[in-house]
């Protein structure tokens, strides 16, 4: 699932790096170690996913990840030496699909971005239209599209993968490890909990009834509260 590569980072020798592996994957790849010119290049469309470096030498880079959530098209995976869970955790409330730390692996990396992009494009594009809540919800495969009271709701790959994985069977509950598996496409530790800030922003996206439509279960996970449509 080749995209085109933003990679945003000041260490040179790190930029050059990742841009091997990604176009040995068959990425297009840009890169800048400046956040204004991640900015502009953000401006200018056609970056499907950035790697991003929080530490940038003239912005931080939880205001460029802020401005790509913005934006909506484009994913983000944060490389950062920034490990503490809080720190982690603030990136991902803020709308980051992906966070790595340094020191890290350059196919690691490599295919958590060919992950978060087969994610993005819909890898169940044939499943059509589908309506929950007597037409409360609409999620439409194909058109990696979701509806609520007819307002399209800009979701990012990770909240838009919770949603699709929820609904697939409306009432029965996931678990976290669950949906990281079924979202992500593989495992990783540690980040069963962090899952939780995706799930709020989720909820903050669906509005007054965000926590009716993906509910809690205390102890166990998460699950779609609403019957689907016949």
């Amino acid at each position: 699932m080749a995209g085109t590569v933003l990679v945003v980072e000041d260490e040179k020798a790190i930029r050059d790096l990742l841009r091997r592996y990604l176009e040995r994957a068959g990425h297009g790849v840009l890169t800048t170690g400046s956040g204004a010119e991640a900015l502009r290049l953000l401006q200018a469309g056609g970056v499907d996913l950035m790697v991003l470096d929080l530490g940038l030498p003239d912005l931080d880079g939880t205001e460029v990840l802020r401005a790509a959530r913005a934006r909506g098209a484009t994913a983000v995976l944060v490389l950062t030496a920034r490990d503490a869970l809080e720190d982690r955790l603030h990136g991902l409330r803020l709308g980051a699909d992906d966070y790595v730390t340094k020191p890290f692996s350059p196919m690691e990396v490599t295919l958590r971005v060919q992950a978060i992009l087969q994610r993005a494009r819909g890898r169940n594009a044939a499943g059509g239209t589908v309506t929950f809540g007597g037409g409360h919800l609409r999620i439409d495969e194909a058109r990696h599209e979701v509806v609520l009271d007819g307002q399209r709701l800009d979701l990012t790959p990770t909240e838009w993968g919770v949603l699709v994985a929820l609904a697939a069977v409306p009432g029965r509950v996931y678990s976290r490890y669950e949906l990281v598996n079924r979202v992500r496409g593989y495992e990783f530790a540690g980040y069963e909990r962090t899952i939780d800030s995706h799930v709020k922003n989720l909820r903050h996206k669906l509005g007054a009834t965000g926590s009716e439509v993906v509910q809690t279960v205390v102890g166990v996970g998460y699950r779609l509260g609403l019957n689907r449509d016949p």
